[in-house]
């Protein structure tokens, strides 16, 4: 049985004040340590430190935005997988449909963060999705083999678990729309599918896959309760403990 994850993508949301409040928020529900779901919470670089150090005693795990696939040097702007770590950091979310859309982010670029990433000892939520209009011309598939070769390249079987896929349709991102039950789960299979033949069976039953879009209260028992669906990354509704608590809860029920 996959332990599933559900992580929440902060973005560029939160002050310090409030980034406080929302973990103290989330620590009632995972307090101490559960074995039925891990929960992470990715908020924006200035308060990771902050984070790291209010989750302390909890089971709350901290992941960074982005990463850089160098270890030092003139980067103006970037952050390091080592600068991660030292904050106290235990996960990196790469390759989200924000930093390929809006900063021209390559499957190749991606592929060198997460080297770099896993080298460094952070676990890697690899985001894969496909465009609208990549949806409605049928190319979803095509579009996920692609960014999941170009992202995975040399990446070898032992290193896959520390990886985890997050299936993001770019459509559904922030729109209030949601793919529905059977639509995540055909992606999420495809996906399963495709880690078997890239690796093999071990790797595809181990490996952890997310979906992401939209996903709130009402949405989220029908979408972690698919087969090959294993937790969430969480946007929006990772920002209010109201909304946030009960897809904890979803994940956990997911597998009772």
């Amino acid at each position: 049985m996959r332990r599933p994850i559900i992580a929440g993508n902060w973005k560029m949301n939160t002050c310090r004040e409030s980034a406080a409040a929302l973990i103290d928020g989330l620590k009632g529900e995972a307090a101490e340590s559960r074995s039925d779901v891990e929960v992470i919470v990715c908020p924006p670089f200035p308060y990771l430190s902050l984070a790291a150090e209010k989750v302390a005693g909890s089971c709350i795990q901290v992941g960074g935005q982005n990463a850089w696939h160098e270890d030092a040097g003139a980067f103006t702007g970037e952050t390091s997988c080592q600068m991660l770590k030292d904050v106290g950091c235990q996960w990196v979310i790469l390759g989200h449909s924000e930093r390929r859309q809006i900063n021209g982010e390559s499957d190749s670029l991606i592929n060198q963060k997460t080297h770099k990433a896993l080298s460094t000892g952070l676990g890697v939520i690899l985001c894969v999705g496909e465009l609208l209009e990549q949806r409605e011309a049928d190319q979803t598939e095509a579009v996920l083999e692609e960014q999941m070769t170009g992202g995975l390249a040399g990446v070898t079987a032992e290193s896959m678990a520390n990886v985890v896929i997050a299936y993001e349709p770019v459509w559904a991102i922030g729109t209030g729309k949601v793919a529905t039950d059977e639509q995540a789960e055909a992606a999420h299979a495809f996906l399963r599918s495709w880690l078997e033949k890239r690796f093999n069976l071990d790797v595809a039953a181990a490996t952890r896959i997310l979906y992401g879009g939209s996903v709130k209260p009402d949405n989220a028992a029908g979408l972690l309760g698919q087969p090959n669906v294993d937790g969430a990354l969480v946007g929006g509704a990772s920002l209010k403990t109201e909304l946030f608590i009960p897809i904890i809860q979803a994940g956990a029920a997911s597998v009772a």
